[in-house]
């Protein structure tokens, strides 16, 4: 099975109690259980992180790049200013696919760039976990 790394940024380990409104009624552990078992179904070999810290979030995407790992990738709030993390995925060696759970669009004017997204394989948001199995899936059916 091929190896994926789903990481994730700040905040999102609080999923389920963090503004729910917005990011739904699902805990962190529902999102990795989601993830493990989509990435099964696909053929993949799932490993679901989170951080709060920028600089294990650019080691972790080093990492990849070293080992050609595909990756999954939400950055939350480092999607919006973190040139660290863009230069980071900007050395990719393995698609790289950007997700967010809500619409960054559709919310704060601050939200609506992404330092990221010019240097990722593609974006998709706003369908709540399901974003990160469409990530998911994309991934599995361009390795084919």
């Amino acid at each position: 099975m091929r190896a994926v790394l789903v990481l994730n940024g700040p905040n999102l380990g609080r999923l389920g109690s963090r503004e729910p409104d917005v990011y739904g009624a699902h805990s962190f552990e529902d999102l990795v259980v989601l993830c493990e078992e989509a990435g099964r179904g696909l053929g993949l070999a799932v490993e679901v992180r989170q951080t709060d810290d920028e600089a294990e979030m650019v080691k972790w995407i080093h990492e990849a790049a070293d080992r050609r790992t595909p990756v999954v990738l939400n950055p939350a709030a480092f999607t919006h200013y973190s040139y660290a993390l863009r230069d980071a995925i900007a050395q990719r060696t393995a698609p790289l696919v950007e997700v967010h759970i809500s619409n960054p669009n559709a919310r704060e004017e601050f939200r609506h760039t992404s330092v990221v997204a010019a240097v990722a394989t593609g974006t998709i948001a706003g369908f709540g976990f399901q974003s990160y199995v469409l990530a998911l899936r994309a991934i599995a059916e361009g390795e084919s």
